[in-house]
């Protein structure tokens, strides 16, 4: 399974590298990272979709945010699974996740075994 995750943050790679040891180890998942929406958005453009089942993504990025990502990816693929994730437990990006079609909406700290469980289930 690939997973893309999409954060701003460099430091995210090496959080989730280390939470996704074992699945890594055994080919279980496959991590490819965007440092931003528009990277993110060329990568699934030139890709084969197909492979790619769910997307964590950042809110809060410089240039386009996770949200305007969100409603886009769901427009163009209405497949892809999208995992929105966010420091700000804000009830306004809540309600627009959910209304552009988010999958699901975490807070940080991440909880890696509850992602993990929802991941591994789709």
């Amino acid at each position: 399974m690939i997973i893309v995750v999409v954060d701003d943050e460099q430091d995210c790679q090496l959080l989730f590298k280390q939470q996704f040891r074992r699945e890594i180890k055994n080919n279980q998942v496959q991590l490819y990272f965007a440092f931003s929406a528009e990277e993110a958005l060329y990568y699934l453009q030139n890709q084969l979709t197909d492979y790619i089942p769910i997307i964590l993504a950042d809110i809060n990025m410089p240039g386009m945010n996770g949200l305007e990502m969100l409603k886009i990816i769901k427009t163009t693929f209405p497949n892809l699974k999208v995992f929105m994730i966010t420091a700000y437990d804000d009830e306004k990006n809540y309600l627009t996740a959910v209304k552009y079609g988010a999958d699901a909406y975490i807070t940080k700290p991440i909880e890696f075994n509850k992602l993990k469980e929802k991941i591994l289930n789709l």
